[in-house]
């Protein structure tokens, strides 16, 4: 069903359309949620290794991330808060609360475009910016834009709180995994 998930995942990125899931089974909606915050995880990890190359080739510097700058000196508990909580809401009610209310299909699918990329590229600001960082813009914020766009696949398939989640238990997962490796 993984497979399953995953093939409906890029044909739905390929043709967004507003639709909701017929499937009421709140069974198969958990699955196919476990099965997203999978692939975002796996997404993470395959793109991170080039954060690595980055960093070792002195093109940006990861250490100066204003993510990183916000959380010093807090605990794990304030940044899960904020991580996990706080921040997956307000950005799912800005970027994919609005897809919505365009309801002609060619409309519709640029609203879920621009939503997933305005997301994405919101985060650029994360990173001090200098010439190589606006240079790298795209591989910097490749994560952002791939997993916004599963969050917005998430949103229009089972709503809005489901996005919220995902994007909540993605960032707790990442937070709890960084809080571990240290």
């Amino acid at each position: 069903m993984m497979k399953e998930t995953f093939q409906n995942l890029i044909a739905y990125l390929k043709n967004p359309v507003l639709e909701k899931d017929s499937n009421e089974s709140l069974n198969d909606k958990f699955k196919i949620f476990f099965h997203l915050l999978i692939i975002s995880l796996i997404t993470s990890v395959i793109v991170t290794p080039f954060y690595f190359v980055i960093e070792e080739l002195n093109l940006v510097k990861m250490d100066t991330h204003k993510v990183e700058e916000m959380f010093k000196g807090m605990g794990i508990l304030e940044i899960l808060l904020i991580a996990a909580i706080i921040t997956p809401i307000i950005e799912e009610l800005i970027f994919r609360a609005p897809m919505t209310l365009f309801k002609k299909p060619k409309s519709f699918k640029y609203a879920f475009y621009v939503s997933f990329s305005l997301f994405g590229f919101i985060h650029i600001f994360n990173f001090e910016l200098t010439t190589n960082v606006l240079l790298l813009t795209p591989l910097l914020v490749l994560p952002q834009l791939l997993v916004g766009s599963y969050f917005g696949y998430i949103r229009v398939r089972f709503g809005l709180l489901w996005s919220m989640l995902l994007h909540g238990c993605y960032n707790g997962i990442l937070i709890t995994m960084s809080f571990y490796f240290k």
